[in-house]
C-alpha cells in the first residue's frame, strides 16, 4: 500500500489512457489513506476518507481505474449497482449487504495471503494424504532392506504426484463431512445467517462419519488442500483480520449512482425505491456500524467511489446530504479517436494483443497493420457519435465484427499469417456505420 500518486498514477497508466484528473484525484485519496495509517489513533480517528464522485459516459474508465486500483493495492474491494437497491420495506437487497459483500471478499483475499504462505505445510498435508492412499502400509516385522526400499517407493511416489504422473489413477479418499465448503448469501440478515449455519451444522451431526469417496488423484489434491485449509487455517483470526482490513482499507465502487438520483423534470419526484434508497445509502457512507456474521464493522473509514453517467439527472439532484458525502468531483473526458488508437495500442492487454493470442492456438498469426487500427479506432468514434456513446467497449463491438471470418476459418490458415488491412476493415463496417438503423442493432 506504500506507492506513492505518481507511481500509482504510472501503474494506472499500463491500463487505462487518458483521464489524467481522475487518476490523480484516487491516487491521491489511496495515499491520504496510507498517511493517516501512520499516524496516532487519536488522530486516525479524526481523519474521514474523502469519497470521490465519478461523472462520466459509459466504456470511459471509471470501474476500471478503480477495479485495477483494488488489485494493485490488494485491499478488500467490491463493485456494486445503485440501481439494484431498494428502501427498507421493498423487495430487493438492502443497502448494508454491501457491506457484507466487502467483509466476505476481505475474507477471501486473507484466506489467499494464508494459503500462499502455508503453501508447504498444505503441499505436503496433500502429497502425503495421496501417497498414503497409492502405496500399501509396510507389513509388520519386514527387514531393514525391505524398510529401506519402502522407503525409497514412498520417496519415488512423493515425486510423481508432485509431477502430475498419477493425476489420472482412483484412490479412495475419507471426506471430513464437517468440514464444508460455506454457502454464503451476503443478502441474508445476520440473524438468518447464523441461523442457516446453525441448522447446517445440525444436519451435518446426524452424520458425523467420514464419507469414503472414489475420486482420480487429480480431483483429490483438490479436495484435500479444502481439508488442509480448514485444519491448518486459524479462520478466527482470518474473520478478525477481515473485520479490520475491510474498516480499514475497503473500497466500495458504488457504480449507477445517477439511475436513483430524481430529475426535477422527472415524474416520480417521491419514487421511495429512489430517494429511499439515497437515505439508506447516508448512514452508510456517513459512518456507521453494520453486523455481519462474522462481528460489527464501522464503515467510517471506508473509502466511496461513486459513478455515473448523469445523462439525465445531475449531480445536484441527489440530496443534499448524500452530496456532501462526496467532496471530490473528476469529470472523466469522452474518448476521442486519438485515444481510441492509443487504447489499442499502448494498454498493456490490448484488445488487438487478445485477439492475437487467442487466434495463434489454432497456429494463426495475426497481423494488424497500423492504417487499419487507425481505420477501426475511426469508425468505432464514428458509432459512437451516431448510436449510443459506450466509449471503448465499442471496440469489442467492432473488432468482433472485422475478425469473426477470420475466427470462424481458422482451422484454414494453420501455419500462416493473416494481415488485417484497413480495406478490410472498411468492407467489413462501412455499410454498418453509414447506414444508421444497421448500426443501432449490429454495433
Amino acid at each position: 500500500m506504500n506507492l506513492t500518486p505518481k507511481e500509482i498514477v504510472a501503474y494506472l497508466d499500463k491500463y487505462i489512457i487518458g483521464q489524467k484528473d481522475a487518476k490523480k484525484t484516487i491516487a491521491l485519496a489511496l495515499r491520504t489513506r496510507y498517511r493517516r495509517m501512520q499516524l496516532p489513533t487519536e488522530i486516525q480517528e479524526e481523519i474521514t476518507p474523502k469519497n470521490i464522485l465519478m461523472i462520466g459516459s459509459t466504456g470511459v474508465g471509471k470501474t476500471e481505474i478503480s477495479r485495477r486500483l483494488a488489485k494493485m493495492m490488494k485491499v478488500p474491494f467490491v463493485k456494486v449497482e445503485a440501481s439494484k437497491y431498494t428502501e427498507v420495506g421493498f423487495v430487493g437487497r438492502d443497502v448494508e449487504s454491501m457491506i457484507r459483500d466487502l467483509v466476505l471478499n476481505a475474507i477471501s483475499l486473507i484466506k489467499e495471503e494464508k494459503e500462499e504462505q502455508n503453501k508447504e505445510k498444505i503441499e505436503n498435508y496433500v502429497v502425503n494424504k495421496i501417497v498414503e492412499k497409492l502405496v500399501p502400509p509396510l507389513p509388520k516385522g519386514a527387514s531393514e532392506e525391505k524398510a529401506k526400499d519402502y522407503q525409497n517407493l514412498l520417496l519415488s511416489m512423493e515425486q510423481k504426484v508432485i509431477n502430475n504422473e498419477v493425476d489420472d489413477k482412483i484412490i479412495k479418499i475419507e471426506v471430513d463431512p464437517t468440514i464444508q465448503v460455506e454457502m454464503i448469501d451476503s443478502n441474508l440478515p445476520p440473524e438468518m445467517a447464523k441461523a442457516q449455519e446453525s441448522l447446517s451444522k445440525l444436519f451435518t451431526s446426524f452424520n458425523k462419519e467420514e464419507k469414503v469417496k472414489e475420486v482420480s488423484v487429480k480431483d483429490a489434491k483438490v479436495l484435500l488442500r479444502n481439508e488442509a485449509s480448514s485444519k491448518l487455517l486459524d479462520m478466527n483470526s482470518i474473520h478478525a483480520e477481515a473485520i479490520r482490513r475491510a474498516e480499514n482499507g475497503g473500497i466500495i465502487f458504488l457504480d449507477e449512482i445517477d439511475k436513483i438520483a430524481i430529475s426535477e423534470k422527472s415524474s416520480s419526484r417521491n419514487d421511495p425505491s429512489k430517494e429511499g434508497v439515497q437515505r439508506d445509502l447516508l448512514p452508510i457512507v456517513e459512518g456507521s456500524t453494520v453486523n455481519t456474521k462474522y462481528g460489527s464493522i464501522k464503515t467510517d473509514h471506508i473509502l466511496f467511489i461513486a459513478a455515473g453517467a448523469f445523462h439525465v439527472s445531475k449531480p445536484s439532484d441527489l440530496i443534499p446530504e448524500l452530496q456532501g458525502r462526496f467532496p471530490l468531483r473528476v469529470e472523466l473526458e469522452a474518448l476521442t479517436e486519438e485515444i481510441l488508437y492509443a487504447i489499442l495500442t499502448q494498454t498493456k492487454n490490448s484488445l488487438l494483443k487478445q485477439y492475437e493470442a487467442l487466434l495463434s492456438v489454432e497456429g494463426l498469426k495475426l497481423i494488424f497493420e497500423d492504417e487499419a487500427i487507425k481505420t477501426i479506432a475511426k469508425l468505432s468514434h464514428k458509432a459512437n457519435e451516431q448510436t449510443e456513446d459506450i466509449g471503448a467497449r465499442r471496440l469489442h463491438t467492432v473488432l468482433e465484427k472485422v475478425l469473426e471470418d477470420i475466427s470462424f476459418k481458422a482451422d484454414e490458415y494453420k501455419n500462416k499469417e493473416f494481415s488485417i488491412t484497413s480495406e478490410l476493415v472498411h468492407e467489413k463496417l462501412d455499410i454498418v456505420v453509414e447506414n444508421d438503423d444497421l448500426s443501432r442493432y449490429i454495433l
